[in-house]
């Protein structure tokens, strides 16, 4: 497994790599969605932001406080979960899940809205990752597809994920003939 300090560096190059993509894009094409259920690229940019601040940071916090929401040790990661940090990223597969008014994102409503996300998210990125030498291995947080995560484990998920997402990038510029 990587360090959380290797990962911090991918992800910092993953987001450059982001920003300077967005800078190819007016908000007209940021918001094109090529079916009813697929996302355009601006709701993909919103779901890496959304879910880093509100959904991996936030459990990497409560793992690191030991609050209620963590697990005993005994709990682990599922067959899914110890596959991914074996590999160290997700397999290079479409996930999909269910539209909802919870996960589905929203459209974005500007550029700077998506830049000073992806900022905000690598600063606190920097905060976090600081911290992590301290975080107790045994305070985790299920997550749905990979079982027990400590901290540092969701910590890493970050990078992983918003690596993935660069294959969707990929998809839905190919889709919008925008390579």
């Amino acid at each position: 497994m990587k360090s959380t300090a290797e990962a911090l560096q991918e992800f910092k190059a993953t987001v450059e790599g982001y920003l300077s993509e967005l800078e190819n894009f007016d908000m007209e094409r940021l918001l094109i969605k090529t079916a009813e259920e697929e996302w355009s690229i601006g709701q993909m940019y919103m779901h890496l932001i959304q879910s880093a601040q509100f959904m991996h940071l936030d459990y990497v916090d409560r793992c690191l406080a030991g609050s209620e929401a963590t697990l005993a040790l005994k709990d682990e990661k599922t067959e899914q979960g110890k596959a991914v940090f074996e590999l160290g990223s997700f397999p290079p597969i479409r996930i999909r899940v269910p539209a909802s008014p919870q996960y589905t994102p929203k459209q974005p409503e500007s550029k700077e809205q998506l830049t000073e996300g992806l900022h905000r998210i690598v600063k606190r990125m920097e905060r976090t990752e600081a911290e992590l030498s301290q975080a107790p291995e045994e305070n985790k947080i299920l997550h749905p597809g990979f079982g027990a995560l400590n901290a540092k484990e969701w910590f890493l998920l970050i990078e992983m994920h918003y690596r993935h997402h660069l294959l969707q990038l990929e998809r839905l510029k190919n889709e919008l003939n925008l390579v």
